[in-house]
């Protein structure tokens, strides 16, 4: 075994990696709706990929780093099967120029989508990016320093606790009713009883009450400002379950309030433009983000069973309190402008982790008891 290599059956590089192949489907074939045959398109037409007319900026990088973690990874799982160091170079090749090919050909019956011979190209160069990094890496030493790392800052988590923080700030990305309110899934349940009740006569009495029973005005203060708090110090409890008493909880403490605040400056900024970047910050806004961080360094030196149950209280109130509050008037308005922006294919990933990120937590912290140290 090479020095710079980790050997770890709980290494997720090819668990990751599947994931991440699962999101380019996603982003390449939404919407999954009103698709249709190339008219006129013979065979030959439609396994050709056509050269495209204009090439944009935008769509180019993003065709190329959209690929690249998926080289990386697969080349990290081709290296962790200890074969040869160009192995991951052809498997992380192979990979995305397979799945592009095939993404491409599929394209052709989404609609509003155009396949590319120029986006193939871009895919498989980020595949090959993607596993050279990983060699590379590899030849530094850098997965030997991840474990040495992550068995010091979160030995008690393992995978789990570091994968839900890291899905946080996705969650955060898409526009929630109150600020760093996630797990609002009650509107789109409500949405699909209404479509799946649709010319029931006998459930009109419940089609009306679900049609009636939203509120929209704005929530409280206090609400907001709860709920706020409650979002900002779920994430910290988790790591302090997920780590022994120290000085690095201090750290961790004070990375998610700077990861909350990144984050949705960034989802602002990208979808309402750089003046709105700062949009988000309400005095409410602001208060919960002070209260919150005093909050988890008073906290620093909980046991992690304590912090664990600190962590479940915090989710469930959370969960409870983002059903119970009304709904926001201008939260449509910034959906949609979210939705309708550059970054349409993407937004169903952050939309679907913000909703299931705390339901995921809480199920983390409920098996962590039983879990094998």
């Amino acid at each position: 075994m090479r020095p710079g290599l980790v050997h770890d059956r709980r290494s997720l590089s090819g668990l990751l990696a599947l994931c991440w192949l699962v999101l380019i489907v996603y982003a390449s074939l939404y919407p999954f709706t009103a698709w249709r045959l190339p008219p006129g398109a013979g065979l030959t037409d439609v396994l050709r990929l056509p050269w495209p007319r204009w090439l944009p900026g935008f769509d180019a990088w993003s065709n190329l780093l959209g690929y690249l973690p998926l080289g990386l990874l697969l080349g990290f799982a081709t290296l962790r099967a200890r074969r040869p160091w160009w192995a991951p170079l052809v498997v992380g090749t192979l990979a995305a120029a397979g799945l592009s090919y095939g993404m491409e050909l599929l394209q052709q019956f989404v609609p509003r989508r155009v396949p590319s011979a120029h986006d193939w190209l871009l895919n498989t160069g980020g595949g090959l990016l993607g596993a050279l990094l990983a060699v590379a890496l590899d030849a530094l030493g850098w997965p030997t320093r991840w474990r040495w790392l992550h068995d010091r800052w979160l030995q008690r988590g393992g995978s789990g606790a570091t994968t839900l923080l890291l899905l946080w700030p996705v969650g955060l990305l898409f526009p929630s009713p109150l600020p760093f309110g996630l797990g609002q899934v009650g509107g789109r349940l409500r949405e699909l009883a209404l479509d799946g009740l649709d010319g029931v006569s006998w459930a009109q009495p419940l089609t009306l009450w679900l049609e009636t029973s939203e509120v929209f005005e704005p929530a409280s203060a206090v609400v907001e400002t709860v709920v706020a708090v409650l979002g900002l110090l779920a994430p910290c409890l988790l790591a302090y379950a997920a780590s022994a008493p120290s000085w690095r909880r201090a750290i961790l403490g004070l990375g998610v309030p700077a990861v909350a605040i990144t984050a949705a400056t960034l989802s602002t900024a990208l979808n309402f433009g750089p003046e709105h970047a700062f949009a988000w910050r309400t005095p409410t806004v602001d208060s919960a983000l002070v209260t919150s961080t005093g909050l988890g360094l008073a906290l620093v030196w909980v046991g992690p069973r304590l912090a664990s149950s600190l962590a479940l209280i915090a989710l469930t109130g959370l969960v409870l309190l983002v059903h119970l509050a009304p709904a926001d008037p201008y939260f449509a308005q910034s959906l949609q402008a979210w939705e309708q922006g550059r970054f349409i294919r993407f937004h169903g990933l952050a939309q679907w982790v913000g909703w299931l990120w705390p339901y995921l937590a809480i199920g983390w912290l409920l098996a962590a008891p039983g879990r094998s140290r």
